[in-house]
């Protein structure tokens, strides 16, 4: 069969290159499930969980702990349901199909919010506002939050996302003190590098480029092209202005 006649769901595998859904190495994952296993957690709330790769490895770390996991995408939740019973992890764990904004799930000894602060509601101060009610005292909080590196330009503005403005994020000082004045004490600061930045965005795309390399004529292949290269375009535009920054968060006893 060949490519102008293939049939529209003979489609790429969706993002199987990607372990995490967000620029984060092996290392730095074993790190992160070490220092939070370290706290003995009874339970974890995966904000945005994706399929909830990280919070799936805490619990295995953990095996007292329950896990929670809020999500909106349906694929994301079922890719993780199966890896949960791949590990034998199904009956400590729940990836729901819901909204996070205003949730009534929680207070949690560990609260993951990797990339999605977006999914508590509009801005960061209301969403890191959210975390310190959905974090139980002396539990942790592990965010994922976008920062810049340096004031991006007029000119690389215009080539990322639609819309972006400097003021979309903050710098990596004052993303931190948001979270204090929030009600946390920062226990851990680091960034993502650049080569995890680039390991995400390859792998981000991969088995989609090497599908329409293979599928030219597809009936797809014109709207998929133009969403790869305009995502390409946008990451090179971004990289190294805009950072990841992951911090992990003691709440302050009130």
């Amino acid at each position: 069969m060949t490519s102008a006649t293939a049939p529209q769901d003979d489609l790429p595998p969706r993002l199987t290159r990607l372990t995490f859904h967000g620029p984060l190495s092996e290392a730095r994952a074993t790190a992160m499930v070490r220092r939070l296993a370290g706290t003995r957690p009874g339970s974890v709330l995966d904000i945005g969980c994706g399929w909830g790769e990280l919070m799936l490895r805490l619990l295995a770390a953990v095996p007292q702990a329950h896990g929670a996991g809020v999500d909106v995408n349906a694929a994301d939740l079922e890719r993780g349901r199966r890896a949960a019973g791949a590990r034998g992890l199904a009956g400590r764990v729940e990836f729901a199909e819901e909204s996070a904004v205003g949730t009534g799930r929680g207070p949690a000894d560990v609260v993951l919010c990797l990339g999605a602060s977006q999914a508590l509601g509009d801005g960061l101060v209301p969403a890191l506002r959210e975390l310190r009610r959905l974090v139980a005292d002396g539990g942790r909080v592990l965010l994922g939050e976008g920062f810049w590196q340096r004031t991006p330009t007029e000119a690389e503005l215009a080539g990322m996302w639609p819309g972006a403005s400097a003021t979309d994020h903050h710098g990596l000082a004052a993303l931190t003190d948001l979270a204090v004045a929030a009600g946390f004490r920062p226990e851990w600061i680091e960034t993502a590098s650049m080569e995890e930045w680039e390991e995400f965005e390859s792998a981000y795309q991969a088995d989609t480029e090497v599908w329409l390399a293979a599928n030219p004529g597809h009936p797809l292949a014109t709207e998929t092209r133009a969403r790869l290269d305009s995502h390409r375009s946008a990451w090179l535009t971004y990289r190294g202005v805009l950072g990841l920054a992951y911090l992990t968060l003691v709440p302050t006893a009130a």
